[in-house]
């Protein structure tokens, strides 16, 4: 490869970085395009919820980390390292073996700065199009806004790091839940559990985030009501909370607000929260072959 190629990095959580960091080692020219005021991606912890509390809303401003307050990891930082550049040997204020994402955000700053990698990025800065330029040589159009300036640019080679956990993906297959007259929310817009004091709610789904904030909601709740598909989850009261079931999976929900689960259990819910993962990020991008 020669220097002279230029590429664009869409996205600069860890992603984004890491190919950054890569593509500067081959002495690359390297732009990055990250259209929030910092990096991190999901890792940048904001407080902030979205108007749409389910996402739905194509026009709401979007909110991009959903990552909670009390977040932790459920990876030990021994394996969330680099090759080169251990996380295993920094502690910055939390020294646990599953640190919460505060650390992790403190570490990426380090990886960044010791890399010398913020004069890349390009903060504040949203990609619009990426076209391909018809040529003998495949080059790419970039266009971006940065604070309302639009600018076009031509690139040999676009890294797209954009993530995808954005767009909440919903449950909305189950009878009677689009006609439902009581508040829902997908676990994207959580971020601490006073909003669910005293209420019952329903959690749809059992995976890693499911059960994290469920157990946070139980402090604050007055009933939790988990919901999962699978066939091997116990069913039944939770060992660690006197107002915390597990269920088998929602039957039908009715619009006065009654939510009846497989096996015949019924309950009177205030809340439905949506822990049910993302769909793919989509990136506005011209349809190609190459």
């Amino acid at each position: 490869m020669t220097g002279s190629l230029k590429v664009a990095v869409i996205g600069a959580g860890v992603a984004g970085l890491v190919a950054a960091r890569e593509l500067q080692r081959e002495n690359l020219q390297v732009v990055v395009f990250e259209k929030s005021h910092q990096f991190g991606g999901t890792w940048a912890y904001d407080a902030r919820v979205e108007s749409d509390p389910l996402g739905i809303d194509p026009n709401r401003d979007v909110i991009h980390s959903s990552i909670y307050k009390s977040l932790k990891t459920n990876v030990p930082r021994a394996l969330m390292s680099f090759t080169d550049f251990k996380f295993s040997e920094k502690v910055y204020g939390d020294p646990r073996m599953y640190p919460g994402h505060e650390e992790v955000l403190k570490f990426l700053t380090d990886f960044a700065s010791h890399f010398e990698l913020t004069k890349l990025i390009r903060f504040n800065t949203l990609v619009t199009r990426v076209e391909v330029v018809d040529s003998d040589i495949i080059d790419f159009v970039v266009e971006s806004n940065t604070n309302g300036v639009m600018s076009v640019e031509v690139f040999n080679a676009v890294v797209v790091c954009n993530g995808h956990n954005t767009q909440p993906l919903l449950a909305t297959d189950i009878p009677g839940i689009q006609t439902w007259s009581r508040k829902q929310m997908h676990s994207h817009n959580y971020r601490v559990p006073e909003p669910f004091r005293d209420q019952v709610v329903v959690v749809i789904g059992s995976g890693a985030s499911a059960v994290d904030i469920s157990r946070e909601i139980a402090m604050v709740a007055k009933e939790v009501h988990m919901s999962s598909r699978s066939p091997l989850v116990k069913v039944g009261k939770s060992d660690k909370f006197n107002n915390m079931w597990q269920h088998s999976k929602i039957e039908y929900i009715s619009k006065e607000g009654s939510v009846s689960f497989q096996g015949g259990f019924s309950i009177d819910a205030d809340i439905i929260l949506h822990c049910t993962g993302y769909v793919q990020d989509k990136f506005f991008c011209k349809p190609i072959n190459i």
